[in-house]
């Protein structure tokens, strides 16, 4: 892309996300590559769905302002640490999708194993750790999993995608987006039921078929299934169960006893022990 599509392109992104209600007010930012040295930026305290090719601001990969009327992006040093740590992205988006910020705050990973399409795309959706927006903690934050993810959540603060060009990182914003509100709706009606590991491993074959470019593998299982072994710097975790000849797993979470020792229960299942006992009473 010249500089002109680049900067027009950053303008329909940021009208998409606005439209979508990814972004509210001032909210969110968004970075592209112009070359090997400079950077073009949405700017600071600017509604993104209201955004003008001229409003744009040129740095370079240390932050330092080349051109523009206007300063970059308070959160640039987030966007700066993503094209440090990885040198084939060639865009950045970060916006604050509700459902997907929804698991965010709860702490909730989108990192099991659901959706086909999310599986062989981007793999697993990490949460980075939570730091103060605009500070030099959000980039040691995203540095832990930047390098093997192209998606992850923010803590308490929202989303961010990188891609190889400006679409392709807004895109997998909407599929994190897309996954977080299957995913919410799965566990509204009692719980999701999961892809095997055998038809993960599959599905990961097809990457290479379909010219699907991964930052890494997903991570070898542990010995329980019910979590993944590996460093999250250079594997992705899905949580994915032996299937014993299934394709499909009812979710080895459901009714299990947390780490603190509490028994968890779908509201379907409890209405299930209850009926069962007043029959009993009976």
């Amino acid at each position: 892309m010249t500089e002109a599509q680049l900067r027009e392109g950053i303008v329909e992104v940021g009208r998409r996300l606005y439209a979508r209600g990814y972004t509210a007010s001032n909210d969110g930012n968004i970075s592209a590559r112009l070359d090997d040295r400079r950077l073009l930026m949405t700017p600071k305290s600017v509604c993104k769905g209201f955004m003008t090719p001229d409003m744009m601001v040129i740095t370079n990969l240390d932050g330092q302002k080349l051109a523009g009327d206007r300063n970059p992006s308070s959160e640039m040093q987030m966007h700066l640490e993503v094209y440090r740590q990885r040198p084939d992205a060639r865009a950045v988006v970060h916006a604050h999708p509700p459902i997907a910020t929804g698991f965010a705050v709860a702490g909730i990973p989108l990192d099991r194993a659901v959706l086909a399409e999310v599986v062989t795309t981007l793999g697993s959706v990490p949460i980075a750790e939570y730091a103060t927006p605009s500070t030099k903690e959000l980039p040691e934050a995203v540095r832990k999993y930047v390098r093997a993810h192209d998606g992850m959540l923010l803590a308490n603060h929202g989303a961010l995608t990188l891609g190889t060009d400006l679409f392709s990182a807004y895109y997998k914003m909407e599929t994190i987006e897309h996954f977080a509100h299957i995913s919410l709706v799965a566990r509204l009606l009692g719980g999701e039921r999961l892809l095997s590991r055998q038809e993960v491993d599959r599905l990961q074959g097809l990457r290479g078929m379909y010219g699907i470019a991964s930052p890494a593998p997903i991570c070898p299982p542990a010995a329980d299934e019910a979590s993944a072994l590996g460093d999250p710097a250079t594997c992705q975790t899905v949580l994915s169960p032996a299937g014993g000849g299934e394709r499909l797993v009812a979710d080895f979470t459901r009714g299990a006893i947390g780490k603190d020792g509490e028994i968890r229960l779908t509201y379907r299942e409890l209405t299930a022990l209850i009926e069962a006992a007043v029959r009993e009473l009976k």
